[in-house]
């Protein structure tokens, strides 16, 4: 545990300084930056872990850990983030990804309304990540026409390869953080008598979440605010829809209403807290965010 921490602390520096970097040499907004690579990026173990759950015939793991590891970035991360001060949140793109943030679980909801996340439902959560990427892309072709006028240059600069592995260097550290806090929090959990599904619900989705956790905590110390709330608001809806969409795709999903009520609920009711007023979101809602995550720690216990 204290070697990931040690990892997470480190990795986590190294990729916030890539993404920054890649940013300034991509000549982008670092909240699109953020809301894009980075946001894909840390929300690599999530997919890694639900495709193969989904290939090893156990899809729900896979739903389970995406669903948990989006409540996990609002009503803990974000909130600790919100301990520091208020944010600013006044760009345009941050209404589209709130509006998302909100609809995806309500969608999820009712899709499994009837107990099961079928193929074609996979489907239609892919449909709107595509639809969600290419908004995305559209931003990026508006913001470097306004904005740039002189061209990318065609070979790759020595800047762009060290921005690049220096991002990549810091990810790895962190995955390799967020293994670890999951095996020893694992075997603590397990050493207890805690069952596989709370430790699933509430440890699997903290560790794969630990990348979010340490970028986004690092950003709010360096004054990067943007970076901090894009990579959360993207890693959700990577989460709510690549994510659960591949894994449903690869495998239908048995999902009964009490299991993921619970989180898809308190993912609507997360995203509902932090919708900024007059451009802000103030400090007193990172208190209630870790209010509302301790009551949903509580009935997760309770469910089991």
């Amino acid at each position: 545990m204290l070697i990931a921490i040690a990892l997470a602390a480190v990795g986590g520096e190294l990729f916030l300084r890539g993404v920054l970097d890649l940013s300034a040499w991509l000549r982008l907004p670092r909240l699109l930056v953020a809301t894009s690579i980075s946001a894909f990026a840390t929300s690599s173990p999530e997919f890694t872990v639900s495709t193969m759950a989904a290939l090893a015939g156990t899809p729900e793991i896979g739903l389970g850990d995406a669903l948990g590891s989006n409540v996990v970035n609002i009503c803990l991360i974000f909130a600790l983030a919100l301990l520091w001060g208020p944010i600013s949140a006044q760009s345009r793109a941050h209404r589209r990804d709130f509006l998302f943030a909100i609809v995806v679980p309500i969608l999820t909801l009712i899709l499994a309304f009837d107990g099961q996340l079928s193929r074609w439902d996979g489907a239609l959560l892919l449909s709107l990540f595509a639809l969600w990427v290419a908004l995305l892309s559209r931003q990026t072709i508006l913001y470097r026409h306004d904005k740039v006028q002189d061209a990318l240059p065609v070979s790759v600069s020595r800047h762009a390869m060290s921005t690049s592995l220096l991002a990549v260097v810091g990810l790895s550290f962190l995955f390799l953080a967020g293994r670890l806090f999951v095996i020893g929090a694992s075997g603590i959990a397990s050493a207890l008598g805690i069952s596989s599904y709370i430790v699933g619900a509430t440890v699997v989705a903290l560790g794969t979440s630990l990348p979010e956790l340490v970028t986004t905590l690092l950003a709010r110390w360096r004054g990067h605010d943007d970076v901090g709330l894009g990579t959360l608001l993207g890693s959700n809806l990577f989460n709510g829809l690549a994510i659960v969409g591949t894994t449903a795709a690869i495998h239908p999903i048995q999902a009964s209403r009490g299991d993921v009520s619970i989180a898809l609920i308190f993912g609507v009711f997360a995203a509902l807290l932090i919708l900024p007023h007059q451009g802000v979101i103030p400090k007193q809602r990172g208190f209630m965010l870790l209010a509302v995550y301790a009551i949903y720690i509580v009935l997760t216990f309770s469910h089991e």
